[in-house]
């Protein structure tokens, strides 16, 4: 079983292959998104306090937040070998 690892900016990791989405923050319905997913409990803010510049929606219901772009997530994800 192979698990492929993204790192999502600062030090934070998620599996890849449970990823659905990277969106970018600033239209009104992944605001909404992200107030929903803060008062069920599934918000994961992974900025370290930096300013928000993507979403992540994982196939679990959580929204992780980064401060990496879209763009460099995407490529990060796309470039990592499979390991494990």
């Amino acid at each position: 079983m192979d698990v492929k690892l993204a790192n999502i900016g600062y030090g934070n990791i998620i599996s890849a292959g449970r990823l659905l989405a990277i969106v970018n923050p600033e239209s009104a319905p992944i605001k909404r998104l992200v107030q929903e997913a803060r008062e069920a409990g599934k918000l994961i803010d992974a900025t370290l306090g930096r300013r928000t510049r993507a979403v992540v929606i994982m196939d679990s219901g959580h929204v992780i937040l980064s401060a990496l772009q879209t763009e460099t997530l995407a490529a990060r994800i796309d470039s990592r070998p499979s390991t494990l």
